[in-house]
């Protein structure tokens, strides 16, 4: 990901806000929306563009645009730079691919450890019980 071309690449728009503002909110436009086309990208290789567009799937508009809002400061400075963060988390989040785990083979001693922990749990179960005199007596004769 090459930032300075995303960041040429992005566009803003400011936009009448609602919430907080008091008289101001009628006059100033302080919403920021971003908007960034991800598939026409060319701070992207194609790879990257690819896994974007999976990972973003449920993000993006049927022209594979990427829009963001904020509207959550009064000032419109303030708002780009936060939508302009968020924007970034999003990618470095969407970029991000997880390592394959590797099966690890269990060890011969635990493998013992466990068989020799069940046969001693049956042994003490066994001893619990009552002995069978009958099967004794008959061993006797």
């Amino acid at each position: 990901m090459e930032i300075d071309k995303v960041k040429s690449e992005i566009v803003y728009k400011a936009v009448r806000s609602s919430g907080a503002g008091g008289q101001n909110v009628n006059k100033v436009a302080s919403k920021v929306v971003l908007t960034f086309d991800v598939a026409n990208s060319k701070g992207f290789d194609n790879t990257e563009k690819e896994l974007l567009l999976l990972k973003l799937e449920g993000r993006l508009t049927n022209d594979n645009l990427f829009i963001l809002n904020c509207d959550e400061e009064r000032s419109q400075f303030r708002n780009k730079d936060l939508v302009t963060k968020r924007f970034f988390e999003i990618l470095k989040k969407a970029l991000f691919v997880a390592k394959k785990r590797k099966t690890t083979k269990i060890p011969k001693s635990v493998i013992v450890k466990r068989i020799n922990a069940k046969r001693a749990h049956a042994e003490r179960k066994t001893n619990r019980k009552k002995p069978d005199f009958n099967s004794f007596l008959r061993d006797q004769m």
